[in-house]
């Protein structure tokens, strides 16, 4: 595996590189936003829930239309330029709001950023590599991109161990979104100016290939059951883990994550997508059946919060590759476009539907519908979705 990872090309160290970076200030500030919300600005669950339903709905409907976009002018650094920078700079700004409307205002800003860059981003890294490459090269971004996850938590952790406030956390965040913006203007488009555009084709629904249809279902269907990993930061505050720890706790999810993306996701190119994505699904739901019945904090908790970073390197990089299994010459863009959008729209009726069963009746229901869903898409998964052609039985 040594050898495929030095012959990467540069765009796609570069693209992991920016996405460490960038994750790195997100979750110094991702784990601290509920505690920030119920402390500072007085609300609770159900208000968690329209807030990140509502942020990740706006940044799927946006990435699709940058996604057409692409396909249709094969030009990707603009956007991934310009969404890296409005989110890294609106994102600190939440330290000086006062009132939930207002940080479900930065929210949006946050995720328009995202919701901008995340189609091109991709369809930048499918151009990059050969087909039986995309489940490293999308590994390798994952594993990068949790890099960050790891050290944002660490220095959120550290920053609050030696006195500082939540608003002034928030503030550093500043600086990695500085560099974030140099490095994205170092991108370059691997032949841009010597590949025709392809023509156009249809980017609605009816002009997708059938089996990628089944599959969108099943990430709507697997979403509607992962609502925001915020509930999880919430979950942990509620059994009695320090204010102090939670940055920490959510810091090994991203460092199982981080080990097993490049890995798990390049194993995919050789053995198929598919049964990784069972098995991903699968332990999503038993984490979350154990987290409707966890009674208190302790060691349980941090292993659970351990195998939920192992779903994460399951399936993250691996439900990217597998969209570009799916896909056309030439509509890469299009295809990730309605891959986000399927998952962002999703995200809204799951996070809201979630915070309201918490909130209205216990965590444990919540977590119990949730685990439902995510082993539902399992089998589905197993059973229904055919496998690309490209890829081995």
């Amino acid at each position: 595996m040594s050898n495929k990872l030095t012959e990467l090309p540069r765009t796609v160290w570069l693209i992991g590189l920016i996405s460490l970076v960038n994750d790195s200030a997100s979750d110094m500030v991702y784990p601290l936003v509920p505690m920030y919300l119920a402390s500072v600005l007085m609300a609770g669950p159900r208000t968690l829930g329209l807030i990140e339903g509502l942020a990740e709905a706006t940044a799927a409907l946006l990435k699709l239309f940058s996604g057409v976009l692409v396909d249709r002018t094969r030009r990707a650094k603009p956007w991934v330029v310009w969404g890296y920078a409005l989110a890294g700079f609106g994102r600190p700004l939440i330290g000086l709001v006062h009132s939930w409307p207002a940080l479900l205002a930065i929210r949006l800003a946050d995720r328009v950023g995202k919701g901008v860059r995340t189609s091109p981003r991709d369809a930048l890294l499918v151009r990059s590599v050969p087909p039986d490459r995309r489940g490293l090269a999308f590994g390798v971004h994952r594993a990068m991109d949790n890099a960050g996850a790891v050290v944002g938590p660490l220095v959120a952790g550290a920053l609050l161990a030696a006195g500082c406030s939540l608003q002034q956390v928030f503030t550093w965040a500043w600086v990695p979104a500085a560099l974030c913006l140099i490095l994205c203007l170092m991108l370059r488009e691997p032949g841009v100016d010597v590949v025709p555009a392809a023509a156009p084709r249809s980017w609605r629904w009816h002009g997708l290939p059938a089996g990628f249809k089944r599959y969108l279902w099943v990430v709507a269907l697997f979403t509607l059951g992962n609502s925001s990993n915020m509930f999880l930061m919430l979950r942990a505050r509620e059994l009695g883990v320090a204010q102090a720890q939670v940055p920490l706790m959510w810091g090994l999810v991203s460092v199982v994550a981080m080990i097993g993306a490049a890995p798990l996701s390049a194993w995919s190119d050789k053995i198929g997508r598919h049964r990784l994505l069972v098995g991903g699904y699968a332990a999503y739901g038993l984490v979350y059946l154990a987290l409707a019945s966890q009674a208190h904090a302790g060691w349980t908790l941090w292993a659970l919060f351990a195998l939920y970073g192992l779903f994460l390197a399951a399936t993250e990089g691996v439900e990217k590759a597998l969209v570009a299994d799916f896909a056309e010459d030439g509509q890469h863009g299009t295809a990730y476009g309605w891959f986000n959008l399927t998952a962002g729209v999703m995200l809204l009726p799951a996070s809201w539907v979630f915070g309201l069963l918490y909130q209205s009746f216990s965590a444990g229901l919540a977590f119990a519908v949730a685990a439902g869903c995510a082993l539902l898409a399992a089998l589905l998964m197993a059973f229904w979705v055919p496998r690309p052609s490209v890829l081995p039985a």
